[in-house]
C-alpha cells in the first residue's frame, strides 16, 4: 500500500488510476493525514449504469399558458412601471 498527497494524486491522477488499475492500493494524504483509500474496482456487476431520457427533440413540452392577454403587452406594461 502506498501513500500519496493530495497535491500528488492531482497532479498525475491518470498514472496513479494505472497503478490502481493493475491492483496496487494508494492512501490519500492531506497534511499526512489518510483522507481516502483508493483500490480496485472488484465487482464490475456492482455497477449499475442507467440509460438517458432520450434527446430533447423526444421530450414532451408543456401546452402554452393562456393568459388572455399578449404576453408583449404584459411586459411593456411592467416595464412602464419603472
Amino acid at each position: 500500500m502506498r501513500s500519496v498527497r493530495t497535491s500528488d494524486f492531482k497532479a498525475h491522477l491518470s498514472e496513479h488510476l494505472r497503478e490502481v488499475r493493475q491492483g496496487a492500493t494508494l492512501i490519500v494524504l492531506d497534511r499526512d493525514r489518510p483522507v481516502a483509500r483508493v483500490v480496485p474496482w472488484s465487482d464490475p456487476g456492482e455497477l449499475v449504469v442507467t440509460p438517458g431520457k432520450g434527446t430533447l427533440s423526444e421530450i414532451r413540452l408543456l401546452p402554452p399558458l393562456d393568459l388572455g392577454a399578449d404576453i408583449l403587452d404584459l411586459l411593456a406594461e411592467e416595464r412602464a412601471d419603472r
